[in-house]
C-alpha cells in the first residue's frame, strides 16, 4: 500500500508530535516541513526533510497529498484556503479559527469545493472517549440528566510558558477558555449531544493576567440534560483529561481520578476510569438501595498517533473525516459563546446548524 505523502506546517511543540507521529506511522510519509523560524531548520535536518518557508514555496517544489496545520490559530483560516486551492487535503490544528466569521469562511469554502478538511480535536480519536459514548448510548444509565465535567491543572509559572515569545497567553484569546475548553466541548458533544445555551464566571485572580485564569460553567444540552464544567490552569488538581487518561505519557498520571462522570435516570459513568455503577433493571431506584458496581473494559492508545493515521485514509479516500470543518466550526461557535457569558454574566443561547 503506497502511503500518504504529508507535509508539516509549524514547527512548535504540536507541529512537532504531528512530525514524529507521521513518521511512525505505517501509512504516512512525512515529506517536508514548512516553518520560517531559525529553529526549524535544525528540526528538518533530523526528520531527513526539506525545510520551506512558506506553503508556496512547498507547492512549488513538491506538492503533497495532505498538509497538517500546526500553526498559530490565527493563521489556521487562510493557509487551509490555500491547501483547498491546492487541491490537497489538510489537516487544521484546533481552533479551526482565530473568530467564528473566520471559520464560517473556511467551512464555506470547503463544501463547495467538496474538500478534505480533518479538524485536530485529536481526543475524539480516543479509544477511551469512544467507549465512553458507546456506553451512553447503549442506554445502559438511561436517558441522560446531567454531566459534571472538570479541566484543573497548574500550568508553569517557569520556562518561558508565559512569557518572551509566549506572552501571547497573557493577553485576551490565550487563557484557557480558547486553549483548553474546546477540547472539552468536542468531548461534551460527543457523548451527551448539542450544546444549546451556556452560563460562566470567569476570574483572573490568582494569575493576575489580562486573561482568565478560572471559568465556572453551566450547559443546557438539546436533549435537555444539564451541565457543570470547572475550567482553571492554575489549580493544583489532577482531575483533567491529560492526567487522568494517561494517553500522553508527558504528563504526570493519576489513575483513581476523573474528568466526567456522566449520570442518567439508571446509573452513571465514570470517566477514564471506566467505573460504571448501575441499578438493576428489575429494582426499585433509591438512595437507600445499593448499585451494581464494575469497569467498562477498554483500550487505550495515543490519539495523536491514531489521528494521523485516520487523515492519511482521508486522503487515500477510504475515510470521511471523523471531525468536519463543520464539527470544528461547532466547537468554535460553543466556545466563543462561554467567552461571552463570562464577559457579559448572561446566558447565551446558541443557534442550531
Amino acid at each position: 500500500m503506497r502511503k500518504s505523502r504529508i507535509a508539516v506546517a509549524g514547527a512548535g511543540v504540536i507541529g512537532v508530535r504531528h512530525i514524529e507521529e507521521t513518521q511512525r506511522c505505517g501509512t504516512a510519509e512525512l515529506t517536508a516541513i514548512v516553518d520560517p523560524s531559525p529553529t526549524a531548520a535544525g528540526i528538518a535536518a533530523s526528520a531527513r526533510v526539506p525545510l520551506h518557508d512558506s506553503l508556496e514555496a512547498l507547492f512549488a517544489s513538491d506538492k503533497p497529498e495532505g498538509v497538517v496545520l500546526a500553526t498559530p490559530n490565527a493563521l489556521h483560516v487562510d493557509q487551509a484556503l490555500r491547501c483547498i486551492a491546492a487541491g490537497v487535503a489538510v489537516l487544521v490544528e484546533k481552533p479551526i479559527a482565530h473568530t467564528v466569521e473566520d471559520g464560517e469562511r473556511l467551512v464555506h469554502a470547503a463544501e463547495s469545493a467538496n474538500a478534505r478538511v480533518l479538524v485536530g480535536h485529536h481526543r475524539l480519536h480516543s479509544p477511551i472517549l469512544h467507549k465512553a459514548v458507546e456506553v451512553v448510548r447503549s442506554g445502559v444509565l438511561g436517558p441522560v440528566v446531567a454531566v459534571i465535567g472538570s479541566a484543573v491543572f497548574h500550568k508553569p509559572d517557569r520556562d518561558g510558558y508565559y512569557d518572551g515569545p509566549n506572552a501571547w497567553r497573557r493577553q485576551p484569546g490565550g487563557g484557557p477558555i480558547l486553549l483548553n475548553m474546546i477540547h472539552e466541548v468536542a468531548n461534551l458533544r460527543a457523548m451527551i449531544g448539542e450544546i444549546v445555551a451556556v452560563q460562566a464566571f470567569a476570574s483572573n485572580a490568582t494569575r493576575g493576567f489580562e486573561v482568565e485564569d478560572t471559568v465556572a460553567i453551566n450547559l443546557r444540552f438539546a436533549n435537555g440534560a444539564l451541565g457543570t464544567f470547572l475550567l482553571s490552569d492554575t489549580a493544583a488538581s489532577p482531575k483533567s483529561w491529560e492526567q487522568t487518561s494517561q494517553e500522553n505519557k508527558a504528563y504526570a498520571t493519576y489513575d483513581d481520578e476523573d474528568a466526567y462522570v456522566v449520570m442518567g435516570t439508571h446509573g452513571s459513568l465514570s470517566i477514564p476510569t471506566m467505573r460504571l455503577r448501575t441499578y438493576a433493571r428489575d429494582a426499585d431506584r433509591s438512595w437507600f438501595k445499593p448499585f451494581e458496581s464494575s469497569v467498562v473494559p477498554m483500550q487505550r492508545a495515543d490519539p495523536l498517533a491514531l489521528q494521523i493515521a485516520h487523515f492519511a485514509d482521508v486522503i487515500r479516500g477510504r475515510a470521511q473525516p471523523l471531525v468536519s470543518g463543520r464539527d470544528g466550526l461547532r466547537n468554535l461557535i460553543v466556545v466563543e459563546a462561554i467567552a461571552k457569558a463570562a464577559k457579559t454574566g448572561a446566558r447565551v443561547e446558541i443557534a442550531p446548524d
